[in-house]
Parts: structure tokens; C-alpha cells; sequence
């Protein structure tokens, strides 16, 4: 089927192209015959403009690029969600791209929504992309980093504490009474690394209490149902008690191994008590609701366009560091 132009509406309603652009953008130029006789003319050809291209004549589409390490992650999910209920506040749409922790996805992303010249692009980095981000602002496009700080403070970004929310899980279970504790977790970006950073400092003010690191190659329930088994495989001795995984999906998995009575499952939180982070919706739905480190995920995507909209319309503006506080959600699993 060929596709109909704006020159088939002119010649169809027997009016000029500028005319039918004038119907489109500023009817009220326009005689109410001649925007009568045009629209008849788009409803017969079945013309749909073409907004893409007519945004990127203007200069910046009406879309705003989101770049997370993993959309599977329901944190994530929120973030998105609330970003996109402030971007649709300001008449503008988000599309998600999901690095899943590739830099090559990554970049790609980023390739992409420069080329579409978005209105915006929000990203939680997975890699060191500080230089490409740069060339993103100096070509118009604003940059806004999410549950990350910048480094050099070049950026508006919005964050968690997360050494803090680190600190919070460990003292929360050192109060429990535990005192073999293990951080299960992996993928070392910057926020599981400040994580396990709070859990350390917890630890150091408890001469009695140790803190080992069991390492998983993801931060998902099959890495942290991996980690689960092998805690079970372990001399009853051997075992720690108490796991503080580097988010929720991570604890579920454990939690899933751990209660595995054919395989001489422990009780949560009796053997062994166990406090995720992101307090997704899940966490509170598991068999033993999980403890958690909540994040307010949403506020943070809603934040996050905030300072993309202040940037855009004012490219000057200094860059802003929101950083949110973590805050304990105590469940079932750790008491």
C-alpha cells in the first residue's frame, strides 16, 4: 500500500501544502471551510502524519530514552513507572531500553536515542560512559543519572544511600542476635559494592560478628537460589546466620533453596534469618515474608524527569545530586 503524503491531502481537498501543514499545527489560521474540507480529505486518504520526523525537523522529539541494568528487576519497573507518569504530566512519552548489564546494549541505547534526537535521556549506567554522556549534553540532549551519583558532580543524578541501606540490613540483624552473617551478591556496580561497604562498617563495630562475601555471577532468584544450595551443602557449623542478599530477587532465590525440605531445608528465620533490598511488591508475598531495605523507587523515576525537564528548558542550570535515604522494612524473615 503506498504511503499518502501531505502533497495527496493539498491535492486531494484543492488547497496548498502550507495549508494543510497550517490545518495540522495552527487550525486557527485556517477558515473553518478549509479545515472542514482538509480533514475530510485525511479521512478519505487515510493520511497519518508523520510526528517523528516532524519532531526531529523541530530539533528534539517528544521522547524521553530510559536506560536500566535489568527491566526483569521490578525496582526497575517502578523506577520506569514513575518516570513515565511525570513525562505524560509534561506531554511527553518514555521508551526503555535494557542494558542488562552489557556495555555493548548499553551504547547501543545510547546510539540509538542520539540519533532520534529524545528530549531526554535518563540512565542508570552499568559501565564508565562519562565522556558519551558528555557528547549527549553538547549536542542538546540532556542527561539525568538514576539510582547513581556522578562522580564529578557534571550530572544531575538521583540516588539511595546506599552505604547506608547497607548498614541499616547488618545492624537490623546484628540487633537479632546474628552474628555469622553473609552478603550474597554479585555484578559489582557501584550500588551492590556500596551496599556491601554498609554491611562492613555494621560489622566493624561488632568484634564478635564476622561478614563473609558469596559471590554470584547475577542479582536474580536462579544466582541467589544457587548461593542458597550451597549454604545447605555446608556443615551445620559452617553455616552463617543470617544473609543479607544484595536485593530482593537475590533473596527470594535463597530463600527458595533454603526452605527445600527434601533437601534438609533450615527454618527462616529460626536457622537462618535473611533481609533482601528494593522491598518490591514480591517481598512482601514471599512463602516468609522478606525483610527488606525499601527504595522509594517510583519518587525516584518521578525525580528523575524533574531534572531533565529543569535542564532542558534551561541548559545553564547547575546540576542537582537528590539522594533518597533507604529505610527498614522488617518482615517475617528475620524475626
Amino acid at each position: 500500500m503506498a504511503v499518502v503524503s501531505v502533497r495527496d491531502v493539498a491535492e486531494r481537498a484543492g488547497v496548498s501544502v502550507g495549508t494543510v501543514s497550517n490545518v495540522m499545527n495552527h487550525p486557527d489560521k485556517v477558515s473553518a471551510a478549509t479545515v472542514a474540507r482538509v480533514q475530510a480529505a485525511i479521512d478519505e486518504l487515510g493520511f497519518i502524519r508523520n510526528d517523528a520526523a516532524r519532531q526531529l525537523r523541530d530539533g528534539r522529539s517528544k521522547t524521553i530514552g530510559l536506560v536500566v541494568l535489568d527491566v526483569r528487576n521490578p525496582f526497575f519497573t517502578d523506577v520506569a513507572r514513575g518516570a513515565e507518569d511525570r513525562a505524560a504530566d509534561a506531554g511527553l512519552t518514555v521508551t526503555l531500553g535494557n542494558s542488562d548489564d552489557s556495555t555493548e546494549r548499553e551504547s547501543t541505547y545510547l546510539d540509538l536515542f542520539e540519533q532520534q534526537r529524545v528530549h531526554g535521556v535518563l540512565i542508570s549506567p552499568y559501565s564508565d560512559i562519562t565522556e558519551r554522556l558528555r557528547r549527549l549534553r553538547q549536542r542538546g540532549i540532556p542527561v539525568v543519572l538514576v539510582d547513581r551519583t556522578s562522580d564529578d558532580l557534571s550530572f544531575s543524578s538521583v540516588s539511595v544511600d546506599d552505604i547506608a541501606g547497607g548498614r541499616l540490613a547488618v545492624e537490623h540483624l546484628l540487633e537479632q542476635g546474628r552474628r555469622r552473617i553473609a552478603f550474597v551478591g554479585g555484578s559489582m556496580i557501584r550500588q551492590v559494592a556500596d551496599r556491601l561497604e554498609g554491611a562492613r562498617q555494621a560489622v566493624a563495630g561488632h568484634p564478635d560478628a564476622a561478614l563473609e562475601f558469596i559471590e554470584t555471577p547475577a542479582l536474580s532468584v536462579l544466582a541467589g537460589r544457587d548461593a542458597g544450595n550451597a549454604i545447605l551443602a555446608r556443615a551445620a557449623d559452617q553455616r552463617p546466620d543470617a544473609v543479607f542478599a544484595a536485593n530482593d530477587l537475590v533473596a527470594m532465590g535463597v530463600l527458595q533453596a533454603l526452605m527445600m525440605q527434601g533437601q534438609g531445608g533450615l527454618r527462616v528465620p529460626q536457622d537462618i534469618a535473611l533481609i533482601g533490598y528494593d522491598d518490591i511488591d514480591f517481598a512482601s508475598a514471599a512463602v516468609v515474608p522478606l525483610s527488606s531495605i525499601r527504595q522509594p523507587s517510583a519518587l525516584i523515576g518521578q525525580t528523575a524527569v524533574e531534572l531533565l525537564l529543569a535542564e532542558a528548558a534551561d541548559p545553564d542550570v547547575a546540576p542537582s545530586q537528590v539522594v533518597f535515604q533507604p529505610e527498614l522494612v522488617v518482615r517475617a524473615s528475620t524475626q
